[in-house]
C-alpha cells in the first residue's frame, strides 16, 4: 500500500516537494539519465530505465508506442504496481521523462509526475545525490492496452480529424522542420493546420530548465489559438519532444490532449499523407 501522502500528488513536482517525500513506500523515482550522468548521480533511491525501451521503432516510424507485452516487461522490471507513484526525470531537457508518463497515461497508471527541471534543476539546488546503480525489485505488472486510449492518436484518428473546428495540431519541432526547410522525411513541412511551438522555447533556461511559469505558457498558446476548449494533438518526429508539450498541457488544465506518436517520422514519410 501506497503512502496518504502519495495521494494527489502535483503532475509537475518541485525538488522541495520531492525531497520530503524520499524513502516513502510507494513512491518510485525513475531516472531516464544517460547510464554514465545515472551512475555519478541521481536522486538518492532512483532506479533507471533506458529511453529506448520506451518506444518501438518499425522504419520509417521511430516511435510508436511498444507492445503490450514489452511494457509488461518493461514496468515489471522496474517493480511497479498499481499503487506505486512514479516520479520521472532526466537529464535531457525532460522529454525522455514525459514520455514515460505519457505512456503510463496510455495504458491507465495514472500515479505519476515529473520532476520540474529534472536532475539539472535537482543537483543545481543543492539537493542530495548518490553515486552507483540501484537494483528495482521486479514485479508483476500486467499491461492491457485500451482500444482507444484517450492520450494517444494515431495517423488515420488525425486523418480523420483534420479540418474540424475544435481540433489545434501542436508541432513541437523546430522552426524550420516545421516549415520544411530542415527536410528529417521523404515529405518536408507540416500536418495541414497544425501551428507550431519548439518545445525549447517552453523551458525557462533561467529556472534550472523547469517548464515557463503557467501565465506565459498560456500566453504562447492563445497566440497559436491553442486553448483549453479544444482537443490539441501533440507530435514532434518521435513523440519525444512533443511528450513534453503534452504534460506541459496538462499541467496547464488541458483535458483533451492525445499523443501522436507515429509523428513525422510515419506522417511524413507516407504518401498518403497530406502536408503543407
Amino acid at each position: 500500500m501506497s503512502d496518504a501522502r502519495l495521494d494527489e500528488l502535483p503532475l509537475l513536482m518541485e525538488p522541495d516537494e520531492l525531497e520530503r517525500l524520499l524513502g516513502i513506500p510507494g513512491l518510485l523515482v525513475v531516472d531516464l539519465s544517460d547510464a554514465d550522468s545515472y551512475a555519478d548521480h541521481h536522486v538518492p533511491g532512483a532506479v533507471r530505465m533506458d529511453f529506448p525501451h520506451l518506444v518501438r521503432q518499425e522504419p520509417p516510424a521511430m516511435g510508436l508506442l511498444p507492445k503490450e507485452e514489452d511494457l509488461t516487461n518493461i514496468f515489471s522490471g522496474i517493480g511497479l504496481t498499481p499503487d506505486t507513484h512514479v516520479v520521472a526525470c532526466d537529464n535531457t531537457g525532460g522529454g525522455r521523462a514525459a514520455r514515460l508518463l505519457w505512456t503510463l497515461d496510455v495504458v491507465g497508471h495514472e500515479r505519476y509526475s515529473m520532476l520540474n527541471g529534472g536532475i539539472k534543476a535537482w543537483a543545481a539546488e543543492g539537493h542530495p545525490v548518490e553515486a552507483g546503480h540501484n537494483q528495482p525489485s521486479p514485479s508483476r505488472y500486467k499491461v492491457t492496452l485500451p482500444a482507444d486510449p484517450e492520450s494517444r492518436a494515431d495517423m488515420n484518428y488525425l486523418l480523420q480529424r483534420l479540418g474540424s473546428s475544435d481540433l489545434a495540431i501542436l508541432d513541437a519541432r523546430s522552426p524550420a522542420e516545421y516549415d520544411g526547410s530542415d527536410r528529417r522525411a521523404a515529405k518536408g513541412g507540416h500536418i495541414p493546420g497544425a501551428v507550431n511551438l519548439n518545445w525549447t522555447d517552453m523551458i525557462d533556461a533561467d529556472s534550472n530548465g523547469r517548464l515557463k511559469p503557467a501565465g506565459e505558457l498560456l500566453d504562447m498558446l492563445r497566440e497559436r489559438r491553442v486553448t483549453p476548449d479544444k482537443e490539441v494533438v501533440t507530435h514532434c518526429q518521435t513523440h519525444h519532444r512533443s511528450a513534453l508539450t503534452w504534460v506541459a498541457l496538462r499541467a496547464l488544465g488541458f483535458h483533451k490532449v492525445k499523443g501522436y506518436d507515429g509523428s513525422w517520422s510515419e506522417w511524413g514519410n507516407d504518401p498518403k499523407t497530406p502536408v503543407e
